[in-house]
């Protein structure tokens, strides 16, 4: 995106946050696209579905688009993890876009990741439920991970990173002085499954969806429109189910 864009996305945001009086935050966070049009359109923008496409194939599902917002001098982070231990999702060909609505920083705690560690077995990993850990149960890497291995992230506003869903990645506290708002979206080829819930949805974004394992997510034409939030409700609840299942408790982070 250029900067036009990012600015008026990021203000479409925050025109909302100052609405609500608050962050946005909860499952307001988590299936974002069935409530905000501006967040649906960028789900299906054609240079996002061309690289994704490169990578996985022609037939896309979006399975989920959620923010990621430190705010300014925030402890907030995200510990070591891998997404598909805890998706339910049977592919290993997930491909995650981390976009930036605003600098995505060392100092405000940009992503980091672990090259290569997407081959091979996911890695075990122990729920830590820190009050200051974004991830819904703290869950983070159980063997020790070689930090001089690691690499940084950054991104201006408008830029994004692409990902594997079996990448061990990680970000730490935010020092500056702006927010650090991201938004990652989820792609998977539409041949995937859910193996842990007994429901989910996903949005058809490019090509064909010849298997029909996923609900399809309706496609709403302004923010928060009934049919939008009434999915929206049913939809994230079945993320927060397969996220926490054998979970030892519940957060209100999804």
């Amino acid at each position: 995106m250029d900067e036009n864009q990012v600015a008026a996305n990021r203000a479409h945001l925050e025109a909302f946050e100052g609405s609500q009086g608050e962050p946005i935050g909860g499952a307001l966070r988590n299936k974002s696209h069935l409530l905000f049009k501006w967040i649906d359109d960028l789900m299906r923008h054609e240079t996002v579905l061309d690289a994704v496409e490169d990578l996985i194939g022609h037939d896309l599902l979006c399975w989920n688009t959620l923010f990621w917002v430190k705010e300014a001098g925030s402890d907030s982070f995200v510990s070591w993890h891998q997404d598909l231990r805890y998706w339910g999702l049977d592919t290993s060909d997930l491909v995650t876009v981390w976009l930036a609505l605003s600098p995505a920083t060392l100092e405000s705690g940009c992503m980091r990741v672990l090259p290569r560690s997407h081959v091979g077995e996911l890695l075990p990993h122990e729920d830590g439920y820190q009050a200051d850990n974004m991830l819904t149960r703290g869950q983070e890497i159980s063997v020790e991970v070689d930090e001089s291995l690691a690499v940084d992230m950054p991104l201006r506003p408008g830029e994004a990173s692409l990902h594997n869903g079996r990448l061990a990645h990680a970000s730490g506290p935010n020092r500056s002085a702006d927010r650090r708002i991201g938004l990652s979206l989820h792609y998977a080829p539409a041949s995937t499954k859910q193996v842990v819930g007994d429901w989910d949805s996903a949005a058809l974004v490019r090509g064909e969806d010849r298997f029909g394992h996923f609900t399809p997510t309706p496609r709403i034409t302004g923010d928060f429109e009934p049919a939008g939030v009434e999915f929206h409700q049913r939809a994230t609840t079945a993320v927060r189910d397969v996220l926490f299942a054998g979970a030892k408790k519940v957060r209100k982070t999804l």
